[in-house]
């Protein structure tokens, strides 16, 4: 099973499912995280904590910890 976190930069995932449950998902779903979407991963910090992304035509930050939570395709 493929996270978000193992997407390498310059790499399209799409989402297959969103892991976890509450406040946290909800948040991840806020974003504009939601199966179905494709991410494009655009860099990634150096210890690989954050992880910059375009969704939904906008730039995002993630944590590797939320990055984890996301299975792609």
């Amino acid at each position: 099973m493929a996270t978000l976190r193992d997407a390498k930069i310059g790499q399209t995932v799409t989402v297959k499912k969103i892991r976890g449950e509450g406040a946290l998902k909800r948040r991840i779903m806020d974003m504009g995280i939601t199966k179905g979407v494709q991410i494009y991963v655009r860099k990634v910090a150096p210890l690989g904590d954050p992880i910059e992304v375009t969704v939904r035509y906008y730039e995002l930050s993630l944590r590797k910890a939320d990055a984890e939570m996301i299975e792609t395709v």
